[in-house]
């Protein structure tokens, strides 16, 4: 007997120990029959024994992005800086978009056509298109959204860059004081913008599935009585103002509604799960997004303090932040960083704006002085630590437009000197203190004093330093009304074309030019000629012409073309990277963006 008992206990043990070597103590016992064999006989074994415990879900890997200040606005028909835009491309889609070379290619839109003088524009809609929610997208979505981009009650910041739809003009400088809303109607009726059903009919609802057809006259010169041909709308229209963001929930949720992920329902890539204003974005894969879904989700963080951010990537924080010049030479003399830093060309121009409303740089040769007398070699070399490069123009190097020739307004003091001279004001001596006005971070402030130090000691005025919250100094740069006396912005390509470049942002209707006062009849004829001309190369010849006559209003003092710097860590793999990554590298094709979790630590 005592043979067969230990034989058993043995068989008991052995059991427990393989169990217990896999299995968590407070798992559930079960009870299995386990077969032995006892002095040659064979016997079932009744064993308690510790069940298999569930093997843990894998976490959805997650892209961390410091994208730095809160957005103004986060609504399509409204936003303009690359950080409101940054939010708008994760959650929404227009009918085209650009690929990784910035061609434009279907987005929403399967395929477009112009009629034979592109002054007509056919989109036509994929098939079973649906929102983040599963509901239907057709036409009449996109016709909403792009007429609601015109409406002069929207005021959007875009809103010009559609003028060149048909009747978009006159309904969006309509004067709404004085005006019934029977002629309203009437104006907004006469914009060309339609949504057809497959057989030609206008569209009735947004519940028609075969609503697919969206049909766009054009008038590349609104202001000439004969139609003119806008051959690049197919890619203006690509842009975040004809996001079809939902008409319901935008009147459910009124002015503020772009704060609440609830009326974001949209038809991109992503689906907006939480926004805590300047602190956190979280973005989740939209599973009825056409070309596929994300496999990770994405976090943006606001944090304005580039050195702040730069400690949290360095405690593997964030995946991807800005690489800043303060911080490049760190980041060079490290083994691990420096394999992690993506410096390439970029798509922007930065600038010094003298706001002409405001004395004295209403006058122009103020304005030339300023320009003479700042030296942009050393804002480079030893604010930017060589992340840029001089310019003295407007389109950067590598863009359509490009001018290699302009050597105007570069530094050089006794210019500088017989510009002022032919001021109301005679000498620097006599200006007024000249207030620079800056997104208030810390290290803007060391940035900014170094300027105000050079034009004390180059042209000898005064110079006030006027730091402001970094969303609030986005606001006062976006009204004529609050816009400061001096201050710094860039402008970043929307798309690689100089009409962008310029029509878009120059031509006096435009709601930026308006912004700064600025207006010169003789640019504006130009642009509208580079705009409505069919042969390419003719049309870069009156782009250059009007290019010209900017550097010469001497509106702006042309600063740095950027370069794209960022840090992005190992395990993040398939970025497409593009000049235009103002936002942040890889937006341009989310889909393609990988991460590694076996790599992080």
């Amino acid at each position: 007997m005592r043979s067969k008992l230990l034989v058993f206990v043995s068989v008991l043990i052995l059991a427990s120990m393989v169990l217990s070597a896999c299995q968590p103590a407070a798992a559930t016992p079960e009870t299995i029959v386990q077969t032995v064999v006892v002095e040659g006989e064979v016997r079932e074994v009744v064993v308690t024994a510790t069940p298999a415990a569930a093997q843990p879900e894998a976490k959805q890997p997650v892209l961390r992005v410091n994208l730095g200040s809160w957005p103004d606005i986060i609504d399509p028909q409204k936003s303009s800086f690359v950080n409101e835009i940054a939010h708008l491309k994760l959650i929404y889609e227009g009918l085209t978009k650009l690929d990784g070379q910035l061609n434009t290619v279907p987005g929403a839109a399967e395929k477009w056509e112009y009629n034979e003088d592109a002054t007509e524009l056919t989109f036509t809609l994929r098939k079973g298109l649906k929102y983040s929610d599963g509901t239907i997208l057709n036409a009449k979505r996109f016709e909403y959204s792009i007429l609601r981009n015109i409406d002069p009650a929207t005021a959007g910041e875009y809103a010009a860059i559609t003028d060149n739809i048909a009747g978009a003009v006159a309904w969006r400088e309509a004067d709404v004081a004085n005006l019934s809303e029977e002629e309203l109607q009437a104006l907004k009726d006469g914009v060309e913008v339609k949504a057809l059903d497959l057989n030609g009919n206008p569209c009735t609802d947004y519940e028609q599935e075969d609503c697919l057809i969206l049909k766009v006259g054009l008038d590349g010169d609104p202001a000439t009585p004969e139609r003119e041909p806008a051959p690049f709308m197919h890619t203006v229209l690509s842009l975040w103002v004809t996001y079809p963001a939902k008409e319901e929930l935008i009147a459910e949720g009124g002015d503020i509604w772009w704060t609440s992920s609830k009326y974001h329902i949209g038809n991109g890539p992503f689906i907006v799960k939480t926004l805590e204003p300047f602190v956190r974005g979280y973005f989740v894969p939209n599973p009825n997004y056409w070309a596929g879904v994300p496999t990770y989700d994405i976090e943006f963080s606001y944090i304005t303090d580039s050195a702040v951010a730069f400690e949290a990537y360095k405690n593997n924080e964030f995946d991807i932040v800005p690489l800043v010049a303060e911080d490049l030479a760190v980041v060079q003399q490290d083994p691990v960083l420096s394999k992690e830093a993506q410096i390439y060309p970029g798509s922007c121009t930065f600038a010094f704006y003298m706001n002409q409303d405001k004395p004295p740089f209403d006058e122009k040769p103020v304005r030339e002085a300023f320009a003479y007398g700042t030296n942009r070699e050393a804002w480079v070399t030893d604010i930017l630590q060589g992340l840029g490069s001089p310019t003295l123009t407007w389109i950067p190097k590598g863009f359509p437009g490009y001018d290699p020739n302009e050597t105007r307004y570069g530094f050089d003091l006794e210019k500088a000197k017989e510009a002022i001279a032919k001021s109301s004001y005679g000498s620097f001596e006599n200006l007024p203190p000249i207030k620079l006005t800056f997104s208030g971070t810390a290290r803007n402030r060391t940035r900014f004093e170094w300027l105000a130090a050079q034009w004390s000691q180059n042209l000898g005025v005064k110079v006030e330093l006027d730091p402001v919250e970094p969303t609030a100094y986005t606001a006062l740069t976006k009204n004529r009304e609050t816009l400061p006396q001096v201050f710094y912005l860039g402008w970043c390509a929307d798309y690689p074309d100089p009409q962008n470049w310029l029509s878009v942002y120059w031509m006096s209707t435009s709601e930026f030019a308006r912004r700064y006062g600025f207006a010169n009849a003789e640019m504006d004829a130009l642009m509208k000629k580079g705009d409505t001309t069919l042969d390419p190369q003719e049309r870069l010849t009156y782009y250059d012409q009007a290019q010209k006559l900017l550097v010469d209003t001497a509106a702006v003092i042309f600063m740095v073309n950027n370069v794209n710097s960022y840090l992005v860590k190992p395990w993040v793999k398939g970025i497409v990277f593009t000049p235009q990554d103002a936002g942040w590298p890889g937006d341009v094709d989310p889909l393609s963006i990988t991460i590694d979790t076996s790599m992080i630590p």
